[in-house]
């Protein structure tokens, strides 16, 4: 073997594992600022879920003493309901 060529086939794989090497350090912080960006997204939709969770609580809460008025009209007898519209008058 001709020492030249030798020299070039250590170059040539010198630069192979080199840009091997560097394309897998550029993957691994692709995948971590994806990794990252995910972690975000879910955070957000966390956050936006818990609002919407307790905007709805309150509004079933509402609904539940409205409901109950509405029952409690339903089943007391008239003369009680007339008396007590009477007095709100």
């Amino acid at each position: 073997m001709h020492p030249g060529f030798a020299i070039a086939l250590v170059f040539i794989t010198a630069i192979v594992t080199i840009g091997i090497v560097l394309k897998s350090l550029i993957d691994a912080r692709y995948r971590r600022g994806a990794a990252q960006s995910e972690e975000l997204d879910a955070n957000r939709r966390v956050e936006l879920l818990s609002s919407e969770n307790a905007s709805l609580k309150s509004q079933l809460g509402r609904l539940e003493e409205r409901l109950a008025v509405l029952e409690r009209i339903a089943t007391d007898p008239a003369e009680r309901t007339a008396r007590e519209i009477e007095q709100l008058r």
